[in-house]
């Protein structure tokens, strides 16, 4: 079994004007509330802090980056390696240009939607659908009600792994549904955003709708990672999974959504193996019942508890 230790991986880092902490619990800072610690956790205090850990870390030490967990799984033996989380100093939304706004990859979706709301900034309003960060938006290409970050991004800024800093324009993301082709390896610490002139009542007002439309349709006061599988072409996910009789199954207290057949739950003390067997569990039926094979939207990161 794979023991995690963060007090001799520490003795390897470089020393920062951030945070690091050894064998950190990650479970609360996931939306699933399940998961092991990180080995290292690490909080920048800034761009170039982060710059500097990347540039003085040994390149065999593996780097993960969270935002708010929101559509991450953590497996239950948790994260070998260092897991940076973007914090406070990565939060910031402000205008930058004729209807731009440079947002810091820990803003959430919503908050940069508001933002631009009240600035009368249109077409980022899809924004508020999407429950994360403008980092994950980037990783993803989050998209939700007609809208994707590749449609509104100009550059984003990020470090690789060897701390070097590199700016790329919308078209060096490669962007595809839900995918980005950027380099693996990247971390990224800011987008500007184009948006387009707009009224501020309509922009609040279609943003109220979206806030409806989701508090009717997911579940979104529970314990979830949100959309668990990318839409396969011209299909929806929830409509196979349904079709495949999955609404409601459960393995243990991780149970597939009554309200969102694409929605996993922990309805109180499921496990990280649990919820991933769920999930593969649901792909094999599907298959099975469509012969179409389901992609995981949600990331899953660390090692199992009994590796």
């Amino acid at each position: 079994m794979t023991k995690l230790d963060g007090t001799s991986l520490l003795k390897k880092l470089p020393t920062v004007r951030g945070r690091l902490d050894a064998n950190a619990p990650l479970q609360d800072l996931t939306w699933f509330r399940v998961g092991g610690p990180a080995e290292v956790l690490f909080a920048p205090a800034d761009e170039e802090d982060l710059g500097a850990f990347l540039k003085g870390t040994p390149e065999d030490v593996p780097v993960y980056v969270i935002g708010v967990g929101s559509n991450l799984l953590v497996r239950d033996g948790g994260v070998p390696g260092v897991v940076i989380r973007m914090g406070r100093a990565f939060m910031d939304a402000v205008l930058e240009g004729e209807n731009r706004i440079r947002a810091g990859t820990a803003a959430l979706d919503v908050r940069v939607a508001r933002f631009a709301a009240d600035n009368s900034i249109d077409a980022l309003t899809f924004l508020r659908g999407i429950p994360g960060t403008i980092g994950g938006a980037l990783r993803m290409n989050g998209g939700a009600y007609g809208g994707e970050t590749k449609d509104v991004l100009v550059e984003a800024r990020g470090f690789n792994r060897k701390g070097e800093l590199k700016v790329l324009s919308n078209a060096d993301m490669k962007y595809t549904y839900r995918h980005c082709g950027a380099p693996e390896d990247l971390i990224f610490t800011s987008a500007l955003l184009q948006g387009k002139p707009g009224n501020k009542d309509e922009i609040i007002a279609a943003m109220d709708k979206i806030t409806a439309s989701r508090e009717a349709t997911q579940p979104i006061k529970s314990k979830t990672g949100g959309s668990t599988f990318k839409n396969p072409p011209n299909n929806k996910s929830w409509q196979l999974i349904d079709k495949a009789g999955m609404r409601g199954f459960n393995v243990g207290p991780a149970k597939v959504s009554e309200q969102h057949c694409n929605f996993l739950i922990n309805e109180g003390g499921a496990t990280a193996a649990q919820i991933e067997e769920l999930g593969e569990t649901i792909r094999a039926r599907v298959l099975e019942t469509s012969g179409i094979q389901l992609d995981w939207e949600i990331k899953r990161i660390g090692i199992p508890a009994s590796a």
